[in-house]
């Protein structure tokens, strides 16, 4: 299951009545220590959603963490010894301790060593903003009550929000969360993107052809996908008639050429290595299972000459 956080990041200095504060660039890096809450459960491979206490600043994928020590100055409440308080910007003393009321002008302040981590996720960067508030992020919480700075969040919920807000396909190459590719250290990457406009693209083609794969014919629509005969990753746009449903698996190998539509005949054509999978030989020289259109041929046509995989 991914694991997601949702992530204080106030300014360009993010401070605490009880610290320095932690000098952040949320496009690339988030910076925290072990004496931040959760400090030690934050994993290469994890989802963070940073915002700045009112809407989503971005989303992205940890791909690396710095890991070191620092000596920290931590400022407390001089009669109870404790870090929770305010500074009262108009009133004197200047701060309120704001778990024994008591006002003092100089907090108290130590010293002492913590372990230091510094997130890098500039690679997967997706911004946020005006996506979702506040008040929607907290819901997402596991904990929507939670005061915490790194807070654990349902990533399944967030990503379908984002899905459902902007009618985008959040693109993070986790196989919907389930599949990370491997990097050094055992631990898991996964990069993001959005396609903006999927889900109304594929909710046109369930209109047009019904529940029907392309190729395989009837199947459930919770399993279809809006295949593009082209490549949507360049162009950037959902062209008409440029589309087609296909069952997922089917759709993953009609995007590596391993199947692909013969021109002039338009039947189905398998590559050799997966002319001995029983659940695909049968369909080798079959026709389509839905009636296409002259741009579908030509998109089809343009499909097999640029990824069919040679006999």
């Amino acid at each position: 299951m991914t694991a997601a956080w949702l992530m204080l990041a106030v300014g360009d200095d993010r401070q605490h009545p009880g610290n320095d504060g932690y000098d952040d660039n949320p496009r690339y890096r988030y910076r925290w220590d072990s004496t931040v809450p959760n400090h030690a459960r934050v994993a290469v491979g994890d989802v963070i959603a940073l915002w700045d206490g009112r809407e989503l600043i971005g989303v992205s994928v940890i791909h690396e963490i710095d890991v070191g020590t620092e000596e920290k100055t931590i400022y407390f409440c001089p009669d109870c010894g404790r870090s929770g308080f305010k500074r009262r910007r108009r009133l004197t003393p200047a701060y309120r301790c704001y778990r024994c009321q008591a006002l003092f002008d100089t907090p108290g302040q130590k010293t002492r060593t913590v372990a230091t981590y510094q997130s890098q996720h500039g690679r997967s960067w997706v911004t946020g903003r005006g996506l979702l508030s506040g008040h929607e992020l907290r819901a997402l919480c596991e904990s929507p009550s939670s005061q915490l700075s790194m807070r654990p969040l349902q990533w399944e919920r967030l990503r379908d929000a984002l899905f459902e807000l902007a009618g985008e396909e959040l693109s993070m190459e986790l196989a919907d969360g389930s599949e990370r590719a491997p990097i050094r250290g055992g631990h898991r990457i996964s990069s993001v993107r959005l396609r903006v406009g999927q889900s109304a693209f594929r909710a046109r083609l369930i209109r047009e052809q019904g529940e029907l794969c392309a190729f395989t014919g009837a199947a459930p629509e919770a399993v279809l996908e809006a295949a593009h005969l082209y490549s949507y990753a360049q162009s950037g746009e959902h062209q008409d008639y440029g589309g087609l449903l296909l069952r997922r698996d089917i759709h993953r190998l009609f995007d590596l050429g391993q199947i692909a539509v013969c021109p002039g005949s338009t039947l189905i054509d398998l590559a050799p290595s997966l002319r001995s999978y029983p659940l695909y030989a049968p369909l080798h020289g079959q026709p389509l299972a839905v009636q296409i259109r002259p741009e579908h041929r030509a998109w089809l046509e343009a499909h097999w000459l640029s990824k069919r995989v040679s006999a």
